[in-house]
């Protein structure tokens, strides 16, 4: 299982989920706006689309390594973009925990 991956502007919402649970074994869900409690993004749509005010802008490196809630943040922060990892069993992931850990 591949311990990182690298996101981009141009790739799609659902290239996104896919490529992120065959890289750390969990899904991801994303929503359209920088909020968590907003709607669920079009799997079609890409990220610059959906991107909300105020990004930063700039591609994302996402590490097994990396806590769970400093990617959430990099997405808000760089993407304008509101995501949460999920465990194993569908549930939201507990934020201070690695990629790694969380995926097992």
């Amino acid at each position: 299982m591949a311990k990182e991956l690298k996101v981009s502007g141009r790739m799609k919402v659902g290239t996104l989920k896919k490529n992120f649970k065959k890289a750390f074994g969990v899904e991801i869900r994303v929503y359209k706006s920088s909020s968590a409690k907003g709607r669920f993004a079009d799997d079609d749509a890409t990220l610059s689309s959906i991107r909300g005010e105020g990004a930063k802008g700039g591609d994302i490196s996402i590490h097994g390594a990396k806590l769970a809630k400093n990617i959430e943040k990099d997405f808000k922060e760089k993407m304008g973009i509101g995501i949460q990892i999920e465990d194993k069993d569908g549930g939201l992931a507990d934020d201070k925990l690695s990629l790694s850990k969380i995926g097992g």
